[in-house]
């Protein structure tokens, strides 16, 4: 089994920063894609950023402001001048590579971590 552990939420006033991260942990061979979502309420989950085979993608929302950033098992998301709209609930996710009866790739998600973004 694998688990996602995420931190770093809170509140912040608006221009502000906050840096998340997300640990990854359990029957880890190796891990492919991670990336980091969001869902604000009443809102769809959206694609925030993502790291993967050397390359990194943003959300045009949040391109120039969100750097996303991996080290080991570990996924963090840099979030710098911070706007009211960034107010959601963030989950990572990860394609983990474990021995499951067979050798396979699961996506696996953590539990979400609030930031809200208010004056």
């Amino acid at each position: 089994q694998v688990q996602l552990v995420e931190s770093g939420g809170g509140l912040v006033q608006p221009g502000g920063s906050l840096r998340l991260s997300c640990a990854a942990s359990g029957s880890i061979l190796s891990i492919n894609t991670m990336r980091w979502y969001r869902q604000a309420p009443g809102k769809e989950r959206e694609l925030v950023a993502d790291s993967g085979g050397g390359s990194t993608n943003y959300a045009d929302s949040v391109k120039g402001r969100f750097t996303i950033s991996r080290a080991g098992n570990a996924v963090y998301l840099q979030m710098n001048n911070l706007k009211p709209e960034d107010t959601a609930v963030y989950y990572c996710n990860a394609d983990v590579k474990s021995y499951i009866g067979l050798y396979a790739f699961v996506t696996y998600w953590g539990q979400g971590t609030q930031v809200t973004v208010s004056s």
